[in-house]
């Protein structure tokens, strides 16, 4: 028993030098990813098909469903149609005339949106990108979820927007569970917007809150000094005294915000009656379209597979590159995360062993 105990105590002081070592390891180069994180290491688009997924999902269905023979006489009858097509296109190239193609395209962007509707960077990226090859025959399609945040992001991510109506190309929002507040404010720049039977949308108003320890702080005889330069330059504030002329002026202002939000719906949707609707009040889907909030009921999932059968339907993602930092810093949680993984299994046996 003395000799496990002491074997024990050996092993486990090994495993923790070798843990902190990695710990702070990981410490310092997260700490080298934060300063270089501002100049950034870029990242990549990438286009994936969709027509290409429903295919391959079609197919899998069909092997499972079908008995081999007709399976087999299908896949037989698709080469052939495949390569039919092929010898036309190329044909059509040695005579100098246009390949045939569908003729429209879909681009699908996401947009999953947080307070700080944080997925701006990647949405402007991805429009970016988008307007680089789309003309007004295409469209772009939005996934969009949020249930708001900040005005001035919220206000970011609409301006990006506002780039695919200035190129005169057609956007569609879907709203499969919410776009309310900010995220309602995009979703009003749709030439067609649609949402889920009970998706949340509207909330069309302006809130600010903040709480106020002066009482707290008078109690147990703490001063707070609030200097400003400028009637207005602090009308409420956490820790001083707020006045009643600071409040009116700070609700003033929530209400030339809730203004300007109303202003910049009703010039999107002139169909809805902007006094009825602005009140801060949220409808599920059905209602929303009772309301003229929307333009129709149906999911993502069904309209994309409608536009898929006579459209080029392309995903479009631009995801970040991570930095060497960043990538040794992941390698190393991982490494660490196996270590600990397999401390405590040679842990556990030991005790087995030891009963």
């Amino acid at each position: 028993m003395l000799s496990f105990l002491s074997d024990y105590g050996l092993f486990l002081a090994k495993t923790m030098t070798l843990v902190v070592a990695v710990l702070l390891l990981v410490l310092g180069l997260a700490l080298i990813a934060a300063r270089n994180r501002k100049s950034g290491a870029g990242g990549d688009i990438s286009v994936t098909s969709l027509n290409e997924q429903l295919e391959d999902m079609q197919s899998a269905i069909e092997q499972s469903v079908m008995d081999k023979d007709s399976y087999k006489q299908q896949m037989k009858d698709e080469a052939k149609r495949e390569k039919a097509e092929a010898k036309a296109r190329k044909k059509a190239l040695k005579k100098g005339e246009a390949a045939e193609s569908s003729g429209r395209r879909l681009f699908v962007i996401d947009f999953d949106g947080d307070i700080k509707a944080s997925d701006v960077e990647p949405l402007r990226e991805e429009i970016t990108a988008i307007l680089t090859v789309a003309c007004p025959e295409d469209e772009v399609v939005l996934r969009l979820e949020s249930a708001g945040g900040l005005v001035h992001e919220y206000g970011l991510a609409a301006s990006q927007l506002e780039r695919i109506r200035a190129q005169k190309i057609p956007l569609t929002i879907c709203v499969d569970r919410v776009a309310a507040s900010g995220g309602y404010m995009m979703a009003c720049l749709a030439d067609k917007l649609m949402a889920a039977p009970f998706a949340v949308l509207g909330s069309i108003g302006v809130v600010a809150q903040m709480p106020n320890f002066h009482k707290l702080l008078k109690k147990h005889d703490i001063d707070m000094e609030v200097l400003t330069a400028g009637e207005f330059k602090r009308t409420l504030t956490m820790f001083g005294e707020n006045t009643d002329k600071g409040r009116e002026k700070f609700v003033e202002e929530l209400e030339d915000t809730h203004a300007l939000f109303k202003e910049f719906v009703t010039g999107y949707r002139p169909q809805l009656d902007i006094h009825k609707v602005a009140t801060g009040e949220i409808w599920f889907g059905r209602r929303a379209l009772e309301q003229k909030l929307i333009d129709e009921i149906c999911t993502s999932d069904d309209y994309l597979m409608q536009a898929a059968r006579d459209a080029d339907v392309f995903c479009v993602r631009y995801e970040e590159k991570k930095s060497l930092q960043e990538r040794i810093s992941d390698f190393a949680v991982h490494t660490g995360d196996s270590l600990m993984l397999r401390w405590w299994d040679r842990l556990y046996k030991s005790r087995l062993l030891s009963r």
